[in-house]
């Protein structure tokens, strides 16, 4: 019998098991049953999922001790509502939820909608914040504790795997209490959450989106593997305060499908932005 080159083998083993661990998570992602012995992968996280009725702007913000926890937990659309999903997350609760916000259902109506389809709802936490502001959110049996959510006008703050209760309840009280734009108090809330002790496992991403009246976002913004990854947050969201935004304000959007072509009055456009400020 050949003997096998042990530099292939190991390597043949390695590619084996991560693409065993990528199949396990998208079949948990998905919430359908495995028969492997590998635990399904929870999103243990705190949001904040939040509606600004003055700007008209709907967002999410997250944090986690998992990487990139900005490619599944937050959803949002112009228009229409925000999404948070999370513990052991089901990513098709995103699309599916928006489609039927946009149809003009409630958070309410639509956070039963997405539980009672999901026969693995009691491992999922949801919430939601539809066009008009209404907050509703859904927390199961089987999510890590400590899990619950808090209801307030125009935003629901929810977690699981936390320290305690006193995360949510000042993350509420930080974005109830904090001024200025939707980014600003949603990012108050969460470093309210942290500082009251977070993930009890730890940190390690976060992330901000915010949706306005166009069809693309007025922050995507992702720190998917940091030690500090709110503080990185804060200083993405500065940076887009100074540069993106500004730069946003000329882009194609639903009044207009072409921007503008010459680059410097774009410039000096951009830089009239900046000079005005973005408050």
């Amino acid at each position: 019998m050949r003997t096998p080159v042990r530099g292939r083998e190991t390597r043949f083993l390695g590619e084996t098991g991560f693409l065993a661990c990528v199949l396990s998570l998208v079949v948990a992602a998905a919430g359908l049953s495995t028969a492997s012995d590998v635990p399904p992968r929870r999103t243990a996280t705190f949001s904040i999922v939040a509606h600004d009725p003055g700007r008209q702007e709907w967002g999410v913000a997250s944090a986690s001790k998992v990487v990139a926890v900005g490619a599944g937990v937050p959803w949002g659309q112009a228009g229409a509502g925000a999404i948070a999903t999370q513990s052991l997350t089901n990513v098709t609760y995103g699309p599916r939820g928006l489609k039927l916000l946009e149809r003009g259902g409630t958070a309410a109506d639509v956070v039963k909608a997405l539980t009672d389809a999901d026969r693995d709802r009691e491992d999922r936490q949801l919430g939601i914040v539809d066009a008009k502001g209404n907050a509703a959110h859904f927390t199961g049996k089987g999510c890590d504790p400590w899990a619950g959510a808090k209801l307030g006008k125009n935003y629901v703050c929810l977690g699981n795997l936390l320290k305690g209760k006193e995360v949510i309840d000042d993350m509420a009280t930080a974005f109830e209490k904090s001024k200025g734009p939707l980014a600003w108090r949603m990012m108050a809330a969460l470093e309210a959450g942290e500082r009251a002790g977070g993930d009890r496992r730890g940190k390690q991403s976060a992330a901000l989106l915010i949706h306005d009246g166009e069809d693309y976002p007025l922050y995507d913004l992702r720190v998917d593997d940091h030690t500090e990854p709110l503080a990185e947050l804060a200083r993405l969201e500065e940076v887009a305060r100074q540069r993106w935004l500004h730069f946003r304000r000329f882009m194609p959007n639903r009044q207009h499908s072409s921007g503008l072509i010459d680059r410097a009055q774009l410039e000096a456009l951009i830089a009239n932005s900046i000079a005005e400020g973005y408050q």
